[in-house]
């Protein structure tokens, strides 16, 4: 009979080694009143309609050298916020979010690229960062990629450890069958197929 001495050993190497990798990570947890999930759209060509949405829910966590190693987001499409009751009750119809079908829009990280540190005259550090994700929106996934920087941590009046991010990005928003179409006379759409994402993030140590 062959000895299973190699294999219990192997099986505890595994489980030290993600015990350990556990707890290198620290897990942050969203700030509903410090963050913003934001977007800007064009609109008739000359001007930009900037919106946000309010209801959402997230975490992402970082290692000892406090890099970003992951991100995940659930985001509630009943609560956009273009400051125009109208047009956000419009976003919600078939014609753009089809809110009563596909409520939530999600992402995960796929890649992180971690990019230099520097310190801030006020002694913060920040550093760059590239993150790229699926983001679903409407039942369809496609990956997309944030450019921006992380700043902290920093220990806020209670104790806590706070993170901050603020990122951008580019989408189409027919590669996810947001596919309202209405062209103006002098030609030009009314509202513009590219969508910039802005994310400013705060995030709390989960204890």
């Amino acid at each position: 009979m062959k000895s299973t001495k190699p294999v219990f050993a192997a099986i505890l190497v595994i489980i030290l080694a993600t015990n350990a990798m556990k707890a290198a990570a620290s897990e942050y947890g969203l700030d509903p009143d410090h963050t913003q999930i934001g977007f800007s759209v064009k609109h008739m060509v000359i001007s930009s309609v900037k919106g946000s949405f309010d209801k959402f829910s997230g975490s992402f966590t970082v290692n000892k050298a406090n890099q970003l190693t992951s991100a995940n987001a659930i985001i509630d499409v009943t609560s956009i916020n273009t400051k125009a009751q109208k047009r956000d009750k419009h976003l919600k119809s078939p014609e753009f979010f089809s809110q009563k079908e596909f409520p939530y829009i999600e992402f995960t990280t796929k890649k992180i690229v971690n990019g230099n540190s520097s310190s801030s005259s006020g002694g913060k550090v920040v550093t760059s960062t590239t993150v790229v994700g699926d983001l679903t929106i409407k039942g369809i996934t496609k990956s997309v990629t944030l450019t921006g920087e992380m700043v902290g941590p920093i220990k806020d009046f209670r104790g806590n450890s706070r993170l901050g991010f603020h990122l951008e990005g580019k989408i189409n928003r027919k590669d996810y069958n947001v596919a309202f179409h209405a062209v103006l006379e002098a030609g030009g759409l009314v509202v513009g197929d590219e969508v910039t994402i802005i994310l400013d993030i705060e995030g709390v140590e989960r204890l």
